[in-house]
């Protein structure tokens, strides 16, 4: 395994500032934005995209720092009803997988896209309930008509361009969220599709991180940490579903942690140990969004958990056995 940062929170820094700095942190590869919600601070389209000798550049500077290039983040709803909107996020995942080719990357992150709820609609629709039955309509429309024919021709583009793995954010608002979702469009498009399994979105839903690895066995195609914290109190009177601000931390029945403060090291070492079990041994990628702590100490205090929790080493032979 290796540990790995998603370099948002870092654009006020340039790439190099930002590699020398993870570097010296002694985190071994980056995650790189360029396009759609993450940004393109660090890794532009326009600038880099067919510039062979941009390219170069960023390939050296990987090099100089021994730095790996572990995926390209582009999140975006490319089945968006508006057309522009779904526009934009194509272009932008089609310039993650063009960009991916030239970099020798074989992982894009994105979203699996939500749709709305007919083809009149101006905004996505998520469904989380089968009652009243307009909401299964709604569902066989978004799975059948948009979402899995959408899929099935993008993935052509995709093998085209030598991406091997594209790694859907399972994120609640889009229609893939779970395990389950995930492994039905895997199934009804083909194996290239998979998980970044980012057990933040997992937890809030009451879902087991360590149960949803083992279902996903094969199709963990990448790791975001990031780690969620209940509050008992305004679950117990509210829910876990839960519409106000990020910032309203208070009064929030969950919010986003830094590594080790929404659950203890062993839970993350169950986590470790899941990922090992079921052949996953690429890179867990820190994704900093924790409002109580600023860029620097977040990150800092995610790596030195991680740096405590990840397996680096291959086990070799049973030696005991």
């Amino acid at each position: 395994m290796k540990l790995g940062v998603l370099t948002v929170p870092l654009y006020h820094l340039t790439l190099e500032e930002t590699v020398k700095y993870l570097h010296s942190l002694g985190v071994q590869a980056v995650e790189l934005g360029c396009g759609g919600s993450p940004g393109k601070t660090h890794l532009d389209p326009d600038v880099y995209l067919n510039h062979p000798d941009k390219i170069a550049e960023v390939k050296e500077l990987m090099k100089k720092y021994d730095m790996e290039i572990c995926a390209l983040s582009a999140h975006g709803n490319a089945v968006h009803p508006n057309p522009e909107i779904a526009a934009q996020a194509k272009q932008d995942f089609e310039n993650a997988v063009l960009l991916a080719e030239q970099l020798g990357v074989d992982t894009v992150v994105t979203f699996s896209g939500c749709p709305g709820d007919s083809p009149t609609s101006q905004y996505p629709n998520w469904v989380v309930c089968p009652w009243p039955d307009d909401f299964l309509t709604i569902l066989d429309y978004q799975w059948n008509e948009v979402l899995i024919p959408y899929w099935q021709k993008e993935v052509e583009f995709v093998r085209a361009h030598g991406v091997k793995h594209v790694a859907f954010e399972m994120h609640p608002g889009f229609c893939v969220y779970n395990p389950e979702t995930c492994l039905r469009l895997r199934n009804a498009v083909g194996p290239e599709l998979g998980a970044n399994f980012d057990p933040s979105h997992l937890i809030w839903q009451g879902m087991d991180p360590v149960a949803a690895i083992k279902e996903l066995k094969g199709a963990i195609y990448h790791f975001h940490a990031k780690d969620t914290r209940i509050d008992t109190y305004n679950t117990a009177k509210n829910g876990v579903l839960d519409t106000k601000h990020y910032s309203e931390v208070e009064t929030r029945s969950w919010v986003f942690r830094t590594v080790g403060y929404g659950n203890s090291t062993q839970y993350w070492r169950e986590m470790v140990t899941a990922l090992k079990t079921v052949g996953y041994d690429g890179v867990l990628s820190i994704e900093h969004e924790d409002g109580l702590m600023s860029i620097k100490e977040g990150l800092e205090k995610a790596v030195a958990t991680l740096k405590d929790v990840l397996v680096y080493e291959n086990p070799g032979a049973m030696w005991w056995a």
